[in-house]
């Protein structure tokens, strides 16, 4: 096990970097789907064209490039901006693939009842949604001050 100090990201810094994440991906995908959509005017004669490159953009896409960018960095470009990362729950080491894939995933989980699995992140005490826990990691960054400093012994 890593031998530094770290402190639980908890649910304001994660809700700011996901409003970064979702301004990003709507920068990419709105300006594909206007293209798409641009000059149709029977949808039903390009329907499944249109259908197969809606789903492609609207869901495929950001969901690789989420997950690629979790592969490669660890976080999000909305993760990176406050400064943290997605770690193995039990090791502090990056999280595998499968775990990655898995937390994607999960946060249909997190977000069907009403959100509660991501509003779980405010009174947890590890600051894990349910995608975490199902997926065993957790978000974490380099601690800022001693009194934040979560104690690696204690856990």
């Amino acid at each position: 096990m890593k031998q530094e100090s770290f402190e639980y990201v908890g649910f304001w810094a994660r809700v700011g970097a996901s409003i970064i994440d979702a301004i990003l991906l709507m920068l990419i995908t709105y300006p594909l789907l206007a293209v798409l959509y641009s000059g149709t005017t029977n949808v039903s004669q390009n329907s499944l064209y249109l259908i197969t490159a809606d789903i492609f953009i609207s869901w495929i896409l950001p969901a690789v490039g989420v997950i690629v960018f979790w592969c490669a960095k660890q976080a999000t470009p909305g993760k990176m901006a406050v400064s943290c990362k997605i770690v193995d729950a039990s090791s502090r080491e990056p999280a595998s693939r499968g775990q990655l894939i898995g937390r994607y995933f999960a946060y249909t989980i997190s977000g069907i009842p009403f959100g509660l699995g991501f509003l779980w992140v405010a009174c947890d005490e590890r600051k894990q949604g349910w995608h975490d826990k199902l997926s065993g990691t957790m978000v974490i960054r380099q601690a800022a001050s001693k009194d934040m400093v979560c104690d690696e012994v204690d856990r």
